[in-house]
């Protein structure tokens, strides 16, 4: 038992009493609205109002993983006036527990991997609100912001603290993190808000790092969002975040080259200049080509016929970006490549 005060609460209206509090979950996951303060209380009888630092060296690991457990209660954000009380009881537990795995050293035992992949899960994973306008336009239009940033954004600080700490294992923490996490995640790239992306590259990246028995699905699974985005639905609002990501994983290609990837530079990444909506991520793309070309230098011929097979002849604004492309290859291919595609035609 922790050396710190319990209290037991009788009523909601208890809460605001209290200045600090900390909630204790006994189940595995509640949302809280105003139409549950009942069944509320049923589950958070208990009240601790001691921090993680508060208690000997030896109970901190407990308290952590209890602390994890309560943050896994996912409120109402589109009701802005609802558990105002609770919600920032969340967002300061939120606040000391990436503050805690920044500073903190021995927290990270092997029943604590779970729990906080449960917690972030129960967090960020949910279905994303489709566009208020069917004709969103992501150039004319702002983007829907996320209603619960204010928890949203702790929990993706605290996830990426968790990665880069020292003392994470990936060979614990790949039974939790895998293809299924991985799929999830990659689901959330289509966030309008570009907060939340951000956030989401980061934490792909990590994964993309630590976790060498992912790497080949995470790079087949942004295979299939590209060839989904370009063939079927011509929507995705997280393209040029996942092309941001590519641009150091083929940095870090091995040579030479494997076929798949040589495949995936010719019948996916050429493709992408095809859409409509390719000056929101032509950047990243453009970024991506060369560091195939500046690996293998052989692949300038079929790039270069790709680009003049999609050359936009109607478009004007597509074309300057056409040519800027040009430019970048031009600059790093080598003379004899220079030679072969002198004389190639559209």
């Amino acid at each position: 038992m922790f050396k710190c005060n319990w209290i037991v609460i009788d009523s909601y209206d208890e809460l605001d009493s209290l200045d600090v509090v900390i909630l204790y979950l006994s189940v595995r996951v509640v949302t809280c609205n105003t139409e549950s303060h009942r069944a509320f209380l049923s589950f958070f009888s208990y009240v601790c109002v001691c921090l993680c630092t508060d208690v000997s060296a030896q109970e901190q690991p407990e308290l952590f993983l209890k602390k994890l457990q309560q943050c896994c209660a996912v409120f109402d954000f589109m009701d802005t006036l609802s558990d105002l009380k609770m919600k920032e009881y969340k967002r300061s537990t939120l606040n000391e527990l990436v503050d805690y795995v920044t500073v903190s050293r021995g927290y990270l035992t092997e029943q604590a991997y779970p729990e906080v992949v449960k917690m972030v899960s129960y967090n960020i994973f949910r279905t994303l609100p489709p566009s208020e306008s069917n004709e969103f336009d992501p150039e004319e239009d702002e983007p829907t912001l996320e209603a619960s940033w204010p928890h949203l954004q702790l929990v993706y600080e605290f996830f990426i603290r968790f990665l880069e700490s020292q003392e994470f294992q990936p060979s614990i923490a790949k039974k939790y993190i895998d293809q299924k996490f991985v799929l999830q995640l990659l689901e959330l790239f289509d966030s309008e808000d570009p907060r939340e992306r951000d956030y989401l590259k980061t934490v792909l990246h990590r994964i993309y790092g630590k976790f060498l028995g992912l790497r080949a699905f995470i790079r087949k699974q942004i295979n299939n969002i590209f060839l989904r985005f370009v063939y079927e639905t011509e929507h995705f609002n997280g393209v040029a975040e996942l092309l941001e990501i590519l641009g150091s994983i083929i940095n870090g290609f091995a040579l030479p080259l494997k076929a798949e990837h040589k495949q995936f530079l010719v019948k996916v990444l050429i493709p992408l200049h095809t859409v409509r909506s390719l000056s929101l991520f032509h950047a990243q793309l453009a970024y991506c080509i060369v560091q195939f070309l500046e690996k293998d230098p052989a692949l300038t011929e079929p790039v270069i016929r790709g680009l003049l097979k999609f050359w936009p002849k109607t478009c004007s604004q597509k074309e300057v970006m056409f040519l800027g492309e040009l430019e970048e290859i031009l600059d790093v291919i080598e003379p004899t490549q220079f030679v072969k595609i002198q004389e190639l035609k559209d």
